[in-house]
């Protein structure tokens, strides 16, 4: 159904709710009573400077009465038809969702929020498998844990068997159950509070890299200190950070930035914006123009920390990993899940890149889930260090990642020309994955359409 088709349903369920008849509406606005139920019942359509006049007297913004649901809750209620999959009997009419949100729309609101609920503990349950299985930390704090509860049993067991232990002996079992008693107490506090650490966003801190990551992410990514011609010194820039609170986080942060700010030197932000301004933020146009492609790492690099009102126009993801696959650093994007702990999809742009140096790779990729969701990857390794006869090479590889155009805003792909990837392996849910490493502790992916 069309969205205009439904402009005098709204007009007549806002009047309604305001307490207004028809007449009244209509003398308000200067036209005929006649004229505004034709209107309301979708038999006239209103021109835009009636509707402004209309939307005036009632209290709301145009858009409210000719577009209906804004698209975001349009968006959240096909996510919950796609993710209810065959689950709902008979399935839903995703061609009257419009009308749904248009004629009752608190119950609209409801369901999408029911569904980005749903959504997000499920996020909540990904990572916590994943740090389960993975996190160093927590097998010993679990490990701490259990090892205290078993003393004190032992201690116990030892005091309620033995009924003639010498006085001093008893007093020596009473200050260590103390003692015990004080470890677990501290040991199940500091486990309580690393686990609910995992409720906050993907920038929670567990490892040195996760502060670095947290301190960047609360800047945006963009360190405006160092750009421009008299740059902060670095060390400057992290005096009191509070995500910043080990020496090893201290000193990737003074190296990260003084990477940013060779890369600030190398293309600088106002030629850098020029460009995207007239390009767009696809490095695959972006890379020809003189000046940026140069460094192709270095181009994904300042595309991933542009100015927050930049970003948020062109949203973007970034992921450097070493030679051995490790993630160096991680910056994320709605819908493409990064890995805490352990490896990460082998199948990514990123680690092909790996096997390829200096030649650029660009992928379009399709992260499972739920819900999947489709992304532009680009990829390229540099050897940081050229090997020689008795050294190894270094190499680094970088990926940037971006959403995927929408239908007409680029060139056709098909299916056969789209990569199927995950997170990790653990948690992905593609059953039929060739470069599956271990079962995957979540069920195959719903039989629902992409809608």
């Amino acid at each position: 159904m069309a969205r205009s088709a439904l402009t005098g349903t709204r007009i007549r369920q806002r009047r309604t709710l305001a307490g207004l008849g028809q007449a009244e509406l209509a003398r308000q606005v200067g036209v005929s009573p006649s004229y505004l139920n034709l209107i309301e019942h979708n038999r006239r359509r209103a021109a835009p400077e009636l509707l402004e006049k209309l939307a005036q007297a009632l209290g709301v913004e145009a858009e409210a009465l000719s577009e209906g649901a804004d698209a975001r809750l349009l968006e959240a209620m096909r996510d919950a038809a796609v993710m209810a999959g065959d689950e709902v009997v008979p399935g839903p009419e995703l061609d009257r969702i419009e009308e749904l949100a248009g004629r009752f729309p608190g119950w609209a609101g409801v369901l999408a929020a029911q569904h980005r609920r749903l959504s997000a503990l499920e996020h909540v349950i990904e990572r916590l498998t994943d740090r389960m299985t993975h996190d160093p930390h927590l097998s010993a704090s679990l490990h701490e844990v259990l090892s205290v509860a078993a003393s004190l049993r032992s201690t116990a067991a030892i005091l309620a068997e033995t009924d003639d232990i010498d006085p001093q002996w008893r007093a020596r079992f009473h200050q260590n159950l103390h003692a015990d008693s004080l470890r677990l107490t501290e040991g199940a506090q500091a486990l309580v509070g690393y686990l609910e650490a995992s409720q906050q966003e993907e920038t929670g801190i567990a490892a040195p890299q996760e502060e670095l990551e947290s301190w960047l992410a609360a800047r945006g990514f963009h360190i405006a200190e160092l750009e421009g011609p008299n740059p902060a010194a670095p060390e400057t820039l992290i005096e009191g950070a509070a995500q910043l609170a080990s020496r090893s986080a201290r000193q990737l942060a003074v190296a990260h930035l003084r990477r940013y700010r060779r890369d600030a030197e190398g293309l600088p932000l106002r030629r850098l914006l020029a460009a995207v301004a007239e390009h767009g933020a696809d490095p695959l146009h972006l890379a020809p123009v003189a000046g940026l492609g140069g460094d192709l790492p270095r181009l994904l690099r300042r595309l991933a920390c542009l100015p927050p009102r930049a970003a948020a126009s062109a949203p973007v993801g970034l992921v450097v990993c070493d030679g051995s696959g490790t993630l160096t650093f991680r910056k994320p994007i709605a819908g493409f899940g990064l890995p805490r702990f352990g490896a990460a999809c082998p199948l990514w742009p990123l680690f092909e890149a790996l096997s390829r140096p200096l030649q650029p790779i660009r992928r379009m990729v399709e992260m499972s889930g739920r819900l999947p969701q489709r992304f532009e990857a680009y990829a390229v390794s540099t050897v940081l260090q050229p090997p020689g006869f008795e050294t190894p090479p270094v190499i680094e590889a970088t990926m940037l990642i971006r959403p995927a155009p929408e239908d007409g805003d680029g060139a056709e792909v098909s299916a056969g020309q789209i990569t199927a990837v995950g997170t990790s392996c653990r948690i992905c849910p593609r059953p039929d994955c060739p470069a599956r490493r271990e079962p995957s502790i979540v069920a195959g992916e719903p039989a629902g359409q992409r809608v």
